[in-house]
């Protein structure tokens, strides 16, 4: 059984532009926040700058127990915890993911996220609905949804896929 005391990482979503705001209110109350950010080089109209910017867009880190969610979820813009789909409980994140990310942000700057992309003929795992967990090979990919091909039951499926359905394999 997990301690309510014990801590987990977790990601919460923020109004868009105030994570600043957010890590920086989380952590006058005492709770251990971590936003992430990276350098990079923009361009105004006479110049060019080097600004810091958060690497993830309207997300914030916090690492509590359990029993201080009410607190982080009624701090100024703050949407919510970022949730699991399957089960209505926020997504822990692991510790060493968070390391990876610090030590990622040492070593490189102008640093960018991008979502996965996907391409015919990658496995896939089908991560909801009926087929969950099954292994599937990407057919064509569409604008938000791919067309997969199940090998299960030792016959042939084709189904089309919602994009945020599936994981790379």
């Amino acid at each position: 059984m997990i301690d309510k005391k014990e801590k987990f990482w977790y990601a919460i979503y923020t109004k868009p532009r105030c994570e600043r705001k957010v890590h920086a209110d989380l952590t006058s109350q005492g709770i251990v926040s971590y936003c992430p950010t990276t350098k990079i080089r923009k361009k105004w109209t006479d110049r060019y700058k080097v600004i810091e910017e958060p690497l993830f867009k309207s997300y914030v880190f916090v690492q509590l127990p359990k029993n201080k969610f009410n607190e982080v979820r009624l701090t100024q813009h703050v949407i919510n915890f970022v949730y699991v789909e399957k089960n209505s409980t926020p997504a822990i994140i692991v510790e060493e993911d968070i390391v990876k990310i610090k030590r990622f942000l040492k070593e490189y700057e102008n640093v960018q996220v991008e979502n996965a992309t996907f391409t015919q003929n990658q496995k896939v795992i089908i991560s909801s609905g009926l087929f969950i967990d099954q292994m599937a090979t990407i057919e064509k990919v569409l604008k938000n949804r791919v067309v997969v091909h199940i090998d299960s039951l030792g016959v042939n499926l084709v189904a089309e896929i919602n994009i945020k359905d599936v994981t790379p394999f």
